[in-house]
C-alpha cells in the first residue's frame, strides 16, 4: 500500500530529515538514500524498516541540514575565488591582455570548491536519526492505515457477494439429480425406450450421477473460507499472504463445484464468483 512520512531530529547544530515513501509491491524492498559518509547505517534502517513492513517498495531518504536549514553541500571559498580574481587582473593588466574568465572555470580552480561539512560519526548520528526514521515510519504506516480500512471495505462487499452466490449454488444443487432423472428419461423415450420412474436401472443411474455431483463438502468449506478471510482481515495483524493462500484454496472449491455440477445456473454462479476472487486476489496483493 502507498504511504509517505516525515522525521526530524536535531543534533547541535545539524538538522537530520529522515522522509520515508512506499508503493505497492507484493514482497519488502527496501532502498536507502544516506550521506556518503553514513553508508554504513543502511543496514540498522533496513532493520527498522523490516520490523514496521512486511510488504511494499519502501524507500527511506535521510539528508542532513546546517544550522541555517541548509542541505549539506559543497562550499565555495569565496576567499580563495577573490585571491584568483586579483592575481588574474594584476596579470592580465601587467601583460596587457584582456582577463576574462567565468565562473565555471573559477570553480575547477583548486581550493575554490570546498568539501561537504565535517563528517558525521555513524555511531553518534544513529540516535538521531534512529528517532527520526521511526516518526517517519509511524505516519507512512497511519496513511497506509487508511488505505487498508478502504480496501477492507471493498473486499467486504465482494465477499457478501460471494456469500450470496453460494447461497444460490446451495439452493440448486439438490435440483439437479432430479433434473438428471428428467432429462434422461426424456432422452430414453425420445429414443423409443421408455422406463418406469421406479425402474431399477433408472433409480441406480440417477443414484450414482447424484453422489457424482454432490458438492455439499465444498459448500461447506467455501462458507468455513468466507469466515476465515474475515478473522483474517478483522485481526489487525499483518496477513497478506494467509489472505493470498485463501483465496487459492477459494477457487479450487469453485472449480470442483463448476466441474462436478452439470448446470448452467450453478455454471453462472460459479463463474461470477470466480470473478470477485480475482478481483479480491488483485486487491490483497498490496494487503500487509
Amino acid at each position: 500500500m502507498t504511504g509517505f512520512g516525515r522525521g526530524e531530529a536535531r543534533q547541535g547544530e545539524t538538522l537530520w530529515q529522515v522522509e520515508c515513501g512506499s508503493v505497492n509491491r507484493k514482497q519488502l524492498e527496501v532502498a536507502v538514500n544516506l550521506p556518503r559518509d553514513l553508508s554504513t547505517l543502511e543496514g540498522e534502517i533496513r532493520a527498522q524498516v523490516a520490523a514496521a513492513c512486511s510488504r511494499g517498495r519502501v524507500h527511506v531518504s535521510v539528508k542532513r541540514h546546517d544550522a541555517e536549514g541548509a542541505a549539506n553541500i559543497p562550499q565555495i571559498h569565496e576567499a580563495a575565488v577573490e585571491h584568483y580574481l586579483a592575481r588574474l587582473f594584476s596579470l592580465a593588466g601587467r601583460l596587457g591582455i584582456s582577463a576574462e574568465i567565468s565562473m565555471s572555470e573559477l570553480l575547477r580552480l583548486p581550493g575554490v570548491l570546498g568539501g561537504e561539512s565535517e563528517e558525521a560519526r555513524p555511531e553518534e548520528v544513529w540516535p538521531h536519526i534512529q528517532g527520526a526514521l521511526a516518526s517517519a515510519l509511524e505516519q507512512m504506516l497511519r496513511m497506509r492505515g487508511t488505505e487498508g480500512a478502504h480496501l477492507r471495505e471493498e473486499i467486504e462487499a465482494r465477499l457478501k457477494g460471494i456469500e450470496s452466490l453460494l447461497e444460490q449454488i446451495a439452493e440448486k444443487a439438490p435440483l439437479v439429480p432430479e433434473q438428471q432423472r428428467a432429462a434422461l428419461r426424456q432422452r430414453l423415450e425420445q429414443a423409443g425406450l421408455p422406463l418406469p420412474l421406479d425402474d431399477e436401472r433408472l433409480v441406480k443411474e440417477i443414484a450414482l450421477f447424484a453422489d457424482r455431483t454432490d458438492i455439499s463438502e465444498e459448500l461447506s468449506r467455501a462458507a468455513s473460507h468466507v469466515k476465515q478471510f474475515r478473522a483474517y482481515l478483522g485481526s489487525g495483524e499483518p496477513s497478506g499472504r494467509s489472505l493470498d493462500f485463501l483465496i487459492q484454496e477459494f477457487f479450487r472449491e469453485f472449480n470442483t463445484m463448476g466441474s462436478k455440477c452439470n448446470n448452467a445456473a450453478i455454471a453462472h454462479c460459479v463463474v461470477s464468483a470466480k470473478t470477485e476472487l480475482e478481483k479480491i486476489r488483485e486487491q490483497i496483493q498490496n494487503v500487509e
